[in-house]
């Protein structure tokens, strides 16, 4: 069977190709059995060890962790990217963003005089991708973005990729302020002193109410914890109380952001309990890149976000499937982002052959079953990020890692289970092995048709690190 773009795949909405059925009037019929529903918490920025479940001692995300003990969760969960649009794309796509050609946060940061100049991008996901969204809607879903998109302008929002309802959903990364008024996205007040990360909740809640009786998807990606760094002043007070700074890395600020997030979680989690359709409900928590590194510790992990070090790229990454995944099952089987489209798919029910997806169908792991058939994650991060972050490629296969620095004749192989914190560089200890896994990534690069960065005629070291 010929693969579908997304022209292809609406066009064909209904056929038997695609697993649903059609209906009289050439619409999609729901299935004969509807597949659960779905509810993706994305959080923005938060790290690998900033919930509980996963060591942390600082911060209090008791919701989370019960998420986790009723569900399985992934100690190496990974983002395809080391900063957000990218990782966002993957997920709602199943492809790598080296695929995509949507490889930096969007609109991205120039860096004139850097020795290499980053490739020109794609300042959007792409109308002919197929979304996650758009798939579920052929088995009679209702879907909803509530919350950040920054995947492009208007004609990109999430209304265009498959999603009923955009609620705050605009090209930027940020709102502005995490206190109404907003700066943008620009919503009406509700009440006084309102709080985003508790406004999202509440239109997620509306949204679940008004589709209990039907299958739906529920796309929540958080704004927090991404900076601006603003906490409710309650919260704030009760971490400061606890002795932490009310500024700086692991801030008091900080933690009452996270506090907001796990709140957000166990009132979403108790609607889907009060309606009675929680054992119904598959759930997801995952980030879209490691911790801001001068906001919050990613240790053991080294470095943080912009960098292909694990604290870069590794997540807390939960998913509860009620009555089919085993509760409180630790799993250590690399995941990635691109593996939530077909696994959510399989999940559902929906069969259909999209192009050149990336991800693999979690749900033999979930089930109890053997890990997925699978050579190596890859990663590629072509710009330079604020902070230092040079332009690089990162594989990993088995526990060994390699980042290959472009422009660089400087590699850097990591034994992760026995140096999870990758002070050990064995390059120069295992040339092959180096070189091995060399190879292999600049085999995926040319694959994917990768865009590579290209020499700067207008380098200068001594301005290096400046923006334009």
């Amino acid at each position: 069977m010929q693969a579908l773009n997304r022209r292809d795949f609406l066009a064909a909405l209904g056929c038997a190709s695609l697993g649903v059925a059609a209906s009289s009037h050439g619409q999609p019929a729901p299935p004969e059995k509807p597949g659960p529903n779905f509810v993706f918490f994305l959080v923005d920025d938060m790290g690998w060890m900033d919930v509980g479940c996963n060591g942390s001692t600082l911060y209090e995300t008791p919701n989370i962790d019960r998420l986790a003990g009723q569900g399985m969760r992934f100690t190496n969960g990974y983002a395809a990217c080391p900063v957000c649009s990218p990782t966002r794309a993957s997920i709602l796509t199943g492809k790598y963003p080296a695929r995509l050609h949507l490889t930096d946060w969007i609109p991205g940061q120039t860096m004139p005089y850097e020795k290499l100049r980053r490739p020109d991008f794609r300042q959007e996901l792409p109308l002919e991708e197929v979304t996650i969204a758009e798939a579920l809607k052929t088995a009679g879903y209702a879907t909803a973005s509530i919350g950040k998109w920054h995947l492009g302008g208007p004609a990109f929002y999430p209304e265009h990729q498959g999603f009923d309802l955009n609620f705050a959903g605009t090209h930027v990364g940020q709102p502005g302020s995490y206190f109404y008024p907003y700066k943008s996205p620009d919503l009406p007040k509700v009440r006084d002193n309102e709080y985003i990360t508790d406004r999202l909740t509440d239109e997620a809640v509306k949204f679940i109410d008004a589709n209990k009786d039907r299958p739906f998807f529920l796309y929540l990606p958080h704004y927090a914890v991404h900076t601006p760094l603003q906490g409710k002043e309650e919260d704030v007070d009760h971490f400061e109380r606890k002795g932490l700074p009310h500024e700086g890395r692991d801030s008091a600020v900080y933690a009452a952001m996270i506090k907001s997030v796990d709140e957000s979680v166990g009132r979403v989690l108790a609607r889907l309990d009060e309606l009675a359709i929680a054992e119904n409900t598959v759930v997801i928590f995952m980030s879209d890149n490691g911790g801001l590194a001068w906001v919050t510790s990613n240790a053991p992990l080294r470095a943080g976000k912009g960098t292909l070090h694990e604290g870069g790229i590794r997540e807390p990454m939960i998913i509860r499937w009620p009555g089919v995944a085993k509760p409180g099952i630790v799993c250590d089987t690399p995941a990635i982002s691109v593996d939530f489209f077909p696994t959510i798919l399989a999940m559902a029910g929906v069969t259909m052959n999209v192009s050149n997806i990336d991800g693999v169908d979690l749900t033999p792991l979930l089930r109890g079953g053997a890990a997925p058939a699978r050579t190596a994650l890859y990663w590629h991060y072509p710009h330079y990020h604020a902070g230092g972050a040079t332009p690089g490629g990162a594989i990993r296969d088995g526990d060994f890692k390699l980042i290959d620095y472009y422009g660089e004749e400087r590699f850097e192989l990591y034994d992760l289970k026995a140096d999870l914190g990758e002070r050990n560089n064995l390059a120069e200890a295992m040339p092959e092995k180096a070189l091995e896994l060399r190879n292999k990534l600049h085999d995926w690069l040319r694959g994917v048709d990768a865009q590579m960065p290209t020499p700067n005629p207008n380098y200068e070291p001594g301005k290096r690190g400046r923006t334009g």
